[in-house]
């Protein structure tokens, strides 16, 4: 198995909020204490940390599920729950983290050091202490801390470089990277040598900027053909891209016809149909003909592009092809960075339906388990909060909109009760 992994899925839940305390202040000499409970702890999160000194989520791939730590229950003597421990994911930069639903990022790592909190824990619930008034003076309630879902996302690892190597495979895009950088990707003679984008900097008359070799790319990349959707990727950032072409036909192929297949490629993935391109004539050293390279300069003018031959090989002609660079780098924005969306606080949805089973009315929702959770059945104040919370969130209107009548059954969070007006 490959070690260069690019994109993964995970399971992420942050951690529920602790239970409020129902407690009351015993003391010797002191016959009736007041209500004492603490609240609860809020839920760990679940955070994202970027580190320049990882390139890979493989370690994502074997272990797939991440939880951040339940927040503790208050006590008494109003002592409140600790806070969850946060779950910390270490990422390299670059990554890119979405919700499965709605493919919304949630975060962009595209800075070394960058905190980022995917998911916020559920709040800790409060304790009777919290709830005593003039009037009310032994709350004998409290509430439970608020429970989290898990959430599925993606992570995919984007690249972070100023300027893009891009073409087929075989036209010297590691040996350009080489020759231009400090790097030292895999090379031989065969398609497909380079199996994951290769960063190296390139050092210019004072200037500097990453330059990423992007493996080799096919007719049908933006569909998957050849690993295409997987490495065209790594080119979405990039603010720059230097599309090389095999100036010698050397691998039988026309060089024109090669240039339009990527950069058609390149429009049907759409993220960098617009990003600035130069055209490479690599492999100059082995045309026969010098009138050719002439031949492919005019038919790239002609289509508004600057060509510039070069030998990778031989390390010749980088001058005008670096000089033009840089101009445009001076002028071009910075590296993309993708918007994101709101972090979710992973509460359960405040939303509910009713609806008619058999004899009986269902309410059904992620909040109505909280809700019941939240009652002392046997403390005549907290029936009454809870018929009030039923009244005020409209429910017992949907259930005599239903057709719920005097007596009926309805069951809400696994519990049944008869219908009252």
């Amino acid at each position: 198995m490959p070690s260069f992994v690019d994109r993964v899925k995970i399971s992420a839940k942050a951690g529920n909020g602790g239970n409020g305390c129902v407690s009351f202040h015993r003391e010797k000499y002191v016959p009736s204490g007041g209500p004492d409970g603490g609240d609860g702890g809020r839920g760990g999160d679940v955070v994202a940390v970027a580190d320049s000194n990882l390139h890979t989520l493989l370690d994502f791939r074997f272990h797939a599920k991440y939880f951040a730590e339940n927040g503790a229950e208050g006590g008494n003597h109003k002592r409140h729950g600790g806070k969850g421990q946060d779950k910390v994911l270490k990422v390299p930069v670059g990554t890119v983290f979405l919700r499965e639903t709605d493919s919304a990022v949630v975060a962009d790592m595209s800075r070394d050091g960058m905190r980022k909190t995917l998911l916020r824990g559920g709040q800790g619930g409060y304790g009777n202490a919290r709830f005593a008034t003039p009037t009310r003076q032994a709350p004998n309630f409290a509430k439970p801390g608020m429970k989290t879902e898990p959430q599925t996302l993606w992570m995919e690892l984007k690249t972070i470089a100023d300027a893009g190597l891009v073409g087929f495979p075989n036209v010297g895009k590691s040996t350009l990277l080489a020759a231009l950088t400090a790097a030292r990707p895999k090379i031989a003679d065969y398609p497909f040598t380079t199996l994951q984008p290769n960063l190296g900097i390139v050092q210019w008359k004072g200037v500097v900027f990453t330059l990423a070799d992007i493996p080799g790319l096919v007719e049908g990349a933006s569909e998957g053909a050849g690993l295409g959707s997987r490495f065209l990727r790594h080119v979405e950032r990039t603010r720059l891209l230097f599309h090389v072409v095999d100036a010698s036909g050397s691998e039988g192929r026309d060089p024109l016809e090669d240039f339009h297949v990527i950069r058609e490629e390149l429009r049907k993935y759409g993220e960098t149909a617009n990003t600035p391109q130069l055209v490479v004539l690599n492999k100059c050293d082995l045309v026969q003909e010098p009138a050719c390279i002439q031949r492919l300069k005019t038919a790239f003018e002609q289509m508004g592009l600057h060509a510039f031959p070069v030998s990778a090989a031989m390390r010749t002609g980088f001058e005008p092809l670096m000089d033009q660079a840089v101009r445009l780098m001076a002028e071009l924005p910075p590296v993309r960075v993708f918007n994101e969306a709101e972090a979710a606080d992973s509460a359960p949805a405040r939303g509910y339906t009713v609806r008619r089973d058999g004899s009986a009315y269902a309410v059904d929702g992620p909040a109505m388990q909280w809700l019941i959770d939240s009652v002392n059945f046997e403390d005549e104040e907290s029936l009454n909060w809870f018929h009030r919370t039923l009244r005020n969130q409209g429910i017992i209107a949907a259930l005599r909109a239903k057709g719920a009548g005097e007596g009926d059954t309805v069951r809400i969070g696994g519990m049944e009760f008869d219908f009252v007006e």
